[in-house]
């Protein structure tokens, strides 16, 4: 597995918010709804991204950005327009005042603002759940970044703007695919910027020592590796893999494959059905017990729990 497919398989969509906003100025909307990843794609006209730390970053059609929440920021025409719509948790819209704007500004089919052919037209689409997102890669994300058309050009552009405002059978579904897509392409398109800075671990995937028994963690993660054991596997001493991985990773090398198990285990419990102790063998617990005693020290809520919340 080279580096940036391990970083990238995390991205899974399910019943994503996505939306075709369209403003005339002057207009700007307060985001505030704590997603944890947000992509947005300008097919018409120009918009400011106004983080409230940082600087601003204007996008012209045909540029992308991603926001990495939970932090706000507000989209406008301007940097000078005052916000005229809040945008909370769960797509909810109101006033800036807070009374709610009752879809006052509905246009059709997941097509909301102003008027259907507005100066601006604005692809949206957001990531609900922290579980849809792999926590490293969100990690590994500045809080805000784009890409220009002159470094970025995605054929998805076009298809995703057909298909957001259609009403078939299963466009939910689509929607989710071509949104993992999109962010999966952008997200390759960015890494490969001089000015990205992709987190410790993923650098680590290129050293001679560290990289080999970071795949092997990676691929077989249920397996009962040892430090003896990825050192054998990867053909090193024993001490040099677990000093250097250390250094480079910035965690033990059982440290990462813990956090790497119970990552797998969060998945299983949103995406599947099967028992806790099904998914402990499958993530490499020899448990239930000892999955859920694990998984409730990182998460702070129990496996049940965690299930019961991606399911509502």
């Amino acid at each position: 597995m080279d580096a940036l497919t391990a970083l990238l398989q995390g991205p899974r969509a399910r019943g994503a918010f996505m939306i075709r906003a369209c403003f005339d100025p002057p207009w700007a909307v307060r985001v505030e709804d704590r997603a944890p990843l947000t992509v947005m794609l300008p097919v018409r006209g120009d918009a400011w991204l106004l983080p409230d730390r940082g600087d601003p970053v204007r996008l012209r059609a045909g540029d992308l950005a991603v926001a990495r929440g939970p932090a706000p920021y507000t989209c406008a025409d301007d940097p000078g327009t005052a916000p005229q719509a809040l945008i909370l948790p769960g797509g909810r819209c109101h006033y800036p005042d807070g009374r709610p704007l009752n879809g006052s500004m509905d246009l059709g089919v997941r097509t909301w603002g102003d008027r259907p052919d507005s100066g601006t037209v604005l692809l949206i689409g957001t990531y609900q759940m922290r579980g849809e997102i792999g926590g490293r890669l969100l990690d590994a994300l500045p809080p805000l970044l784009s890409l220009g058309a002159d470094v970025w050009d995605c054929p998805l552009t076009e298809l995703l703007t057909r298909e957001v405002a259609r009403d078939a059978p299963g466009q939910e579904v689509v929607l989710d695919r071509l949104l993992d897509l999109l962010v999966i392409a952008a997200l390759r398109a960015w890494f490969a910027r001089p000015e990205a800075e992709p987190p410790a671990w993923y650098a680590a995937l290129s050293d001679p020592v560290v990289g080999p028994a970071l795949r092997l963690i990676q691929d077989d993660p249920a397996r009962p590796w040892t430090v003896a054991g990825l050192a054998e596997k990867a053909g090193v001493s024993r001490a040099a893999p677990a000093r250097r991985f250390t250094r480079l990773v910035g965690e033990p090398p059982m440290s990462y494959l813990t956090g790497r198990r119970l990552a797998l285990a969060a998945d299983r419990l949103r995406d599947t059905d099967d028992t806790l102790a099904a998914i402990a063998r499958q993530v490499g617990y020899g448990s239930a017990f000892a999955l859920s005693t694990a998984f409730k020290r990182a998460f702070d809520v129990s496996p049940q729990e965690w299930r019961n919340r991606a399911a509502a």
